[in-house]
């Protein structure tokens, strides 16, 4: 399979994927090509059982939403509004077809090259990031998040131990007040803070 970042064009071979998240029940549409391509994966589901949701506000960013599992669910059970971005083309047609399919309303899906195309601060930037792409988009996309957010705003992201959470970690803290709001399964789940 080919490297998630480099929108080639492998044979599409959709997937029509069912989930109960937060209590509410989705359809994900998945390909080849995005990442969790067999259905809503464990760490994502981790993420979003484990924040807390009193703390995502009302304006959401979608970091490297692929086929859109992160923000259509919290669009769903906070009634937020939502921007989505990520530069997998198939991985955007995917989530514009999950907006759709689970009747959401406030979610903008864009393409953006992590924080190119964003004009917007946010109460809430979530994300599960490619490690695949490397560190410096990684780094990108966590580091930078404080640039978008605002005053109050968080950042919530997960990493597993195995994929550098532990030195993400350490690097995190000289940029936020950063807390592990859960560990599993080799998971964590990184809440930060302004």
């Amino acid at each position: 399979m080919g490297q998630y970042f480099d929108n080639e064009k492998l044979p599409s071979k959709l997937v029509r994927t069912s989930s109960f998240v937060l209590g509410n029940h989705f359809i994900f549409f998945t390909d080849n090509g995005v990442f969790s391509k067999d259905g809503l994966d464990f760490g994502s589901r981790l993420l979003l059982e484990s924040i807390p949701l009193e703390e995502v506000g009302d304006k959401v960013l979608d970091m490297g939403c692929g086929y859109g599992v992160l923000g259509i669910v919290l669009n769903k059970t906070l009634q937020c509004c939502v921007d989505m971005v990520d530069v997998n083309l198939r991985a955007l047609h995917l989530a514009k077809m999950n907006v759709q399919e689970n009747h959401c309303s406030n979610i903008s899906v864009f393409e953006s090259n992590t924080y190119e195309k964003i004009s917007s601060n946010y109460s809430c930037i979530i994300t599960n990031p490619p490690i695949r792409a490397g560190k410096k988009v990684v780094y990108d996309m966590v580091m930078n998040a404080k640039n978008y957010l605002k005053k109050d705003g968080k950042l919530f992201l997960v990493i597993r131990k195995e994929q550098g959470a532990k030195s993400l970690i350490v690097d995190l803290k000289n940029f936020y007040t950063v807390d592990i709001l859960q560990k599993k399964k080799g998971f964590f789940i990184v809440r930060c803070c302004l």
